[in-house]
């Protein structure tokens, strides 16, 4: 009978444990951020017993950045069959990497000028000397490891890119050849890194639900020794962030101008997409807004029906932009000044992992732990950013998405019979299910 009340208790904790799990990340966020804020004001320094649970935070990051990079690289490349790519997709590839190039240079360029985490100190746990910056020589030449494993091991993440796109095309050609063993070798290899890749996406959603504890302890120990101190900084990075963004916007419009293509009409097609990407925050969610946007502005199915979802997969410039910038916050709370060698591998790391981690969730909170890493700068400053990160989510999630009508768009434009008549784009675009496959996001 003793018994009775204890397994009474069991299924109402489970019931709480579920419901923490369904709560939307965003607000968990949230009022990790406020919370945190609150307690480290109010308390002050005595917070800082709680360090700890910020530190296991940070651990827990770096443990799965070089197992997401390489099985994610790996299943995203050997996707694509390199002899099946097409005139339409080697567009789509090149578009969708220099609009990340250009759009973590901007991200970059802002924050050097704005310098947002100027006068802000390093949370605690996280003032260790950062490693010494490489020359530029030997970031290119670092690019091609001469020990895979060892680059792993050391973190350096432009060769454990190098190496898992390498091995992504490998297979990609091994599936398509001409012997019936090689291809199920192949195929087996494949479910393998596939395999990897469902496992490490779990660890990264069970990471995810510890974060907010850890954004909490690492925000009160903050401001708990800073004061309001960081409450500037922080804005000051969000104003560099959406300023990033509406630069990048501009830069779309250019382009699309050079192309001989309507902005004002581009815009009127595209924006149901952008309002929806910056509410929902998803990129894949708002693909059925995007499709018949693109079907609005005349494009064809085969076109639309490859690029968009292709840029949902690899383009990210929003999220390349906000990388540029926090990774210039976070060198300016550690007291570094960024080396040329540093920023180029910044932009190399925020152009290429795009390719892999787009799809995980929190993308943009890896993304950034892949460069702070590369550029060998003190990993605890990332919980500042991870604080806010939700706000910069909205705004970055709306460049993605217009970065891939914008391709789509012009890739349209260069492709002969790619493009309808203004009339029959838009009965296209009216149809029911259209607007249907958009209500189920």
């Amino acid at each position: 009978m003793a018994d009775e009340p204890t397994r009474a208790r069991e299924p109402e904790q489970r019931s709480l444990w579920r419901r923490y799990l369904e709560f939307p990340l965003i607000w968990k966020f949230a009022i990790a951020l406020v919370a945190g804020a609150v307690a480290g004001l109010v308390i002050g320094e005595p917070i800082t017993v709680i360090e700890p649970l910020g530190g296991l935070f940070l651990n827990l990051l770096q443990m799965i950045v070089v197992p997401l990079v390489l099985v994610t690289l790996v299943v995203g490349v050997s996707s694509v069959a390199v002899t099946r790519l097409g005139k339409i997709g080697l567009k789509a590839v090149a578009f969708y990497l220099l609009s990340s190039f250009v759009a973590i240079t901007i991200g970059i360029s802002i924050a050097l000028v704005v310098n947002p985490g100027t006068g802000l100190s390093m949370p605690a746990g996280g003032d260790e000397e950062p490693e010494a910056a490489p020359e530029l020589s030997e970031v290119l030449l670092d690019i091609v490891p001469d020990n895979p494993i060892g680059a792993m091991a050391e973190g350096n993440m432009l060769a454990v890119v190098f190496f898992a796109i390498v091995v992504g095309l490998a297979l990609s050609v091994l599936q398509t050849s001409s012997d019936a063993r090689t291809r199920s070798l192949a195929d087996h290899v494949r479910r393998f890194f596939e395999g990897g890749t469902e496992i490490v996406f779990l660890i990264v959603k069970g990471v995810l639900q510890y974060a907010p504890i850890g954004v909490f302890a690492l925000i009160a120990v903050t401001l708990g020794e800073t004061g309001a101190e960081a409450i500037l900084p922080l804005a000051n990075l969000t104003a560099v962030v959406y300023g990033g963004v509406a630069l990048q916007i501009a830069v779309y419009a250019l382009v699309l101008t050079l192309f001989g293509v309507g902005v004002a009409s581009f815009f009127r097609n595209a924006r149901e997409a952008m309002i929806t990407a910056f509410v929902t925050r998803s990129s894949g969610g708002t693909l059925p807004v995007s499709t018949r946007g693109a079907q609005r502005m005349g494009i064809r199915e085969p076109v639309y029906s490859f690029t968009l979802p292709f840029g949902a997969t690899v383009n990210m410039d929003g999220t390349a932009l906000y990388v540029g910038a926090s990774v210039v916050f976070v060198a300016n709370v550690a007291g570094v000044d960024l080396s040329l060698g540093q920023i180029v591998s910044v932009v190399l790391v925020g152009v290429l992992a795009s390719i892999g981690t787009a799809g995980v969730p929190g993308a943009g909170v890896i993304m950034l732990s892949l460069a702070i890493t590369q550029a060998g700068l003190p990993f605890a400053a990332i919980a500042l950013v991870a604080g806010i990160d939700a706000v910069l989510d909205m705004a970055r999630t709306m460049c993605n998405v217009t970065g891939d009508l914008t391709g789509t768009r012009i890739i349209a434009q260069t492709e002969e019979g790619m493009l309808e008549d203004h009339d029959t784009a838009t009965e296209a675009a009216s149809e029911p299910a259209s607007d249907e496959a958009a209500v189920e996001e």
